[in-house]
Formats: C-alpha cells, sequence, structure tokens
C-alpha cells in the first residue's frame, strides 16, 4: 500500500477507534476522546472499518488549494517585484502592484514568494526591537523633532536631510520639510509651517544637538539658551531632550519608515532636487496620516491658537545676537563689516549694543529698539577656515561649499627656481648692436613692400609690363 501520511490527531483517532473495535472503549467514551460528536464518531468508525487507518486522512491533503493563484500571476507579480521594487517591503509592494499595475496580490502571499525568491528576510532576521513608551494622551501635548540625514534621492542628487515633525499620541506627522543640511534656519522654516497650521503644541521633544540645547554652562550671552530655544519661549513652548535616541523612538522609527518608503516613491515619481521634492511633501503625508495614524486616548487638541502676526512671527524664528557699535559705526557680524549710515539716531549709538536680525530667507537688519537702522555691508566675502568647527550633520553641506569656493579659484601655475629667484629670458633672435649692412637690408625690404601694396591698391601689377 505503501506510506499514507497522516496528521497527529487523525493517528490519534485511529488508536481510539481501534480500542473501540477491540472492545476496550464504547462509541460515547471515543466521541469525547476524539471531541467530536456521537454522529460523527459513528461516521469516522465507518471510514475506519472500510479503508483502515488511511480512510481517517483529510481528503484535501496532497490537492491544490480552490483558491490558489495560477502560475502565471506569481511569475507576472516577481517579474514586477525583480524589476522595480526589489527592496520594497511586501506590505508596501503589494500596495504598488495593484495601484500601478493592477494586480491584487495579497501581503503574506507576496511574502511568502518573496522570501522563497531570496528577496525579503523576516523581521526578526532583520532587526530587533526596543520596547516602546506609552503614548503621549492628547494631540499637541508632545512633538518629536529629529533632521534625518540620508541619500533621499538615491544617486540622482546629492545627500540631504529631512525635517520630521511627529505628534507623539497619534503618530501623525505634522511638518516634513527638505534641507540641504540640519540647521536653525531648516528648524525656523519648518516649525513656521507647522504653527501655521496647527498652532502651538505644548512642548517639543528633541535630541541634544546644539540647536536645541546649550552644551556648555559656561557659554557667555544667549540667557543660557539656543536661539530655537529662544524663539520657543517667545513662543510660550517648552523644549525637552532626550537622553537618548530610544526615549524619542517614535520619530526614530518613522525616519527609519520614511527612508524606505519616501525615497522610493520619490524614485518613481523621478524627482531629484529638494524644490520639487518639497512640493511633493503636502501629498505624501496626507497619504502617510491616512494609513498609519491613529487616533489619540483622548480627544482633546492642547494646540493654542498663535496669536502672533505674520510679521511678528517671522521676527520671532530670526536669528538674533546683539553687536557693539564702534566709533566708526561699524559692527562685526558673521565675518562681515557692517556700516551704519550716518543719521541723527546712528550718531547716538557709539558704544552701544544694536541687535542684528538674520532671516532664514538671507535678509539682514540691524535694529534699535525695535527701529530699523539703514546700513551696508563692506565686506560680504566669507569662508570655512581652516579651524573652524563644523558639526558632524552640517559637514556634508560645508564640504560641498568648500569644494564650490575651490572650484571658483583658477589653478596657479608653479613657478620654476629660476622664475622665482627672478630670471627673465631674452627673446630669441641675434644679439649685440646691428650693422649697417643689416639695417640697409631691412630698408630695402620695407621699401618693396610698401611698392607692392600701393600697386595693389591702385590695380597694377607690380611686375613690368610686356613689351609690344
Amino acid at each position: 500500500m505503501g506510506w499514507v501520511e497522516m496528521s497527529e490527531r487523525e493517528l490519534r483517532r485511529a488508536e481510539v477507534l481501534a480500542s473501540v473495535f477491540a472492545g476496550r472503549l464504547t462509541m460515547t467514551a471515543a466521541a469525547d476522546l476524539m471531541d467530536v460528536t456521537r454522529r460523527q464518531a459513528h461516521r469516522l468508525a465507518r471510514q475506519f472499518a472500510d479503508h483502515g487507518a488511511a480512510g481517517l486522512r483529510h481528503r484535501a491533503r496532497g490537492r491544490p488549494s480552490n483558491r490558489l493563484l495560477g502560475p502565471h500571476v506569481r511569475q507576472m507579480a516577481m517579474a514586477y517585484v525583480t524589476e522595480s521594487y526589489r527592496d520594497f517591503g511586501p506590505t508596501f509592494a503589494s500596495q504598488m502592484l495593484l495601484e500601478r499595475h493592477g494586480l491584487s496580490v495579497s501581503r503574506e502571499t507576496l511574502r511568502k514568494w518573496m522570501s522563497e525568491e531570496g528577496l525579503w528576510l523576516s523581521r526578526k532576521q532583520r532587526r530587533q526591537f526596543h520596547q516602546p513608551r506609552l503614548r503621549r494622551d492628547h494631540f499637541g501635548e508632545l512633538v518629536q523633532i529629529d533632521g534625518s540625514e540620508h541619500r533621499w534621492f538615491e544617486d540622482r542628487g546629492p545627500r540631504c536631510t529631512l525635517i520630521v515633525f511627529i505628534d507623539d499620541a497619534t503618530g501623525r506627522l505634522v511638518g516634513l520639510r527638505f534641507v540641504p543640511s540640519e540647521s536653525a534656519f531648516a528648524y525656523f522654516e519648518t516649525l513656521k509651517g507647522y504653527l501655521t497650521s496647527h498652532g502651538r503644541p505644548l512642548a517639543f521633544y528633541s535630541d541634544k544637538h546644539s540647536i536645541f540645547r546649550v552644551s556648555k554652562p559656561q557659554a557667555q550671552g544667549g540667557q543660557g539658551m539656543t536661539q530655537f530655544g529662544r524663539a520657543l519661549s517667545e513662543l510660550n513652548i517648552e523644549i525637552l531632550c532626550a537622553n537618548s535616541s530610544q526615549a524619542k523612538g517614535r520619530v526614530e522609527r518613522v525616519n527609519r519608515t520614511l527612508q524606505d518608503r519616501l525615497a522610493k516613491e520619490l524614485r518613481l515619481e523621478g524627482i531629484s532636487t529638494i524644490e520639487a521634492a518639497n512640493a511633493y511633501l503636502p501629498a505624501f503625508m496626507a497619504r502617510f496620516n491616512e494609513r498609519f495614524a491613529t487616533a489619540a486616548a483622548r480627544p482633546e487638541n492642547l494646540h493654542r491658537p498663535l496669536e502672533r502676526a505674520p510679521g511678528q512671527l517671522d521676527t520671532i524664528l530670526a536669528w538674533r545676537e546683539q553687536r557693539y557699535v564702534t566709533q566708526q559705526l561699524a559692527l562685526s557680524y558673521d565675518s562681515k563689516r557692517i556700516i551704519l549710515d550716518e543719521t541723527p539716531l546712528t550718531t547716538g549709538l557709539v558704544g552701544k549694543y544694536v541687535e542684528t536680525y538674520e532671516y532664514p530667507d538671507g535678509r539682514l537688519e540691524v535694529r534699535w529698539k525695535g527701529i530699523a537702522l539703514p546700513h551696508r555691508v563692506f565686506d560680504k566675502k566669507q569662508r570655512v577656515t581652516h579651524t573652524a568647527i563644523v558639526e558632524n550633520k552640517r559637514l556634508s553641506e560645508a564640504l560641498a561649499w568648500v569644494k564650490a569656493r575651490q572650484d571658483e579659484i583658477r589653478p596657479v601655475r608653479t613657478k620654476t627656481n629660476s622664475e622665482a629667484g627672478g630670471y627673465i629670458p631674452r627673446p630669441k633672435g641675434r644679439r649685440g648692436p646691428i650693422s649697417f649692412a643689416d639695417r640697409h637690408a631691412a630698408a630695402k625690404k620695407a621699401n618693396r613692400t610698401a611698392s607692392a601694396g600701393a600697386a595693389a591698391k591702385h590695380g597694377l601689377s607690380a611686375a613690368p609690363a610686356e613689351a609690344p
């Protein structure tokens, strides 16, 4: 008869029914042991009597499922995945197959196919997760912020940074912006869009970057806070710094998700510039929040109204410093010399401190008690010095700036030792005084050239006329 494949439950039923036929068990007791009704126990007994233990095996074992997808569907799906979605996850790949190709394959089926083809590893094989902390209860109670430097445009463009604002209670993206590097101005621009759309939250949760926290207690000026902290203080928003990356795991995890999903969507859309990517972000955020955001534990929205005019908000979200005015009505700022125009107001500011306002768009204002002072910039040339302190998150932008400046400078030819010593080579030719014979030959040659030129001007030939 050969081998018969049976499950553990079917083997146990065969033993119970054998005991029934041997007279050791009643049918009622056998039904209880097999966890079936007495009528079902009689059916199983008839199958066992007619076909033996093999009659108890499931009839569908070894047969293909009625819901099995055809081999052409698997071949087509894996061709699309291999060509365009090789580094996609099964869930995202199944969504792209349905939206872009009209091919409906469940994520688990696609996961099995990709695992068999070696295109997908299980979550346990890829990484280990830390236990996440509990969410806050209200929308707007805590917003986690971070910058994610990544090759968002892959090989189509340079590296850049994505500023991410995510609400802790709902996991909802409330602010996204692509910038060249992580800086205070980058956070100012993202914060302005967030405040305009949602209002003021209770607090922001960030890392220990120098944008958010003064690392040196003995730092002079700024009342012990950074420019970003000063702006949040004027807006009555608290800033909290996490002690580890795991503490703000919500924004760290969404950074990893965005590096997977957003980078691939930018590839599919053919986007390779920061400007085009920023224009694409609102639609992406709406789809992302619709799919992944959850409801807060409590329905109250703790965002407060902005209560600031647009011009006043721009003044708050500016880099503000105090500068000393010299006897020449000049002050130094960012390796530049700012000279105030001489007016009745500015002449009385000698020896006093004025405020400089630098805006994200590059504008610079000098103010005294809120009054803008006319000025001019004496020296606009800036450079990264050899001793400049550059943080790792801004290193890419600094190196790109240095390369652009170096490309503008023409390469200097290296001088030889003779040229460095002042030697000037003489022109080639005869040396010494010119003799009388040489001067006479040169004069005759010049006369012949002049005669030929005059004859050509009057249409005559310089050669003698032939005899008649």
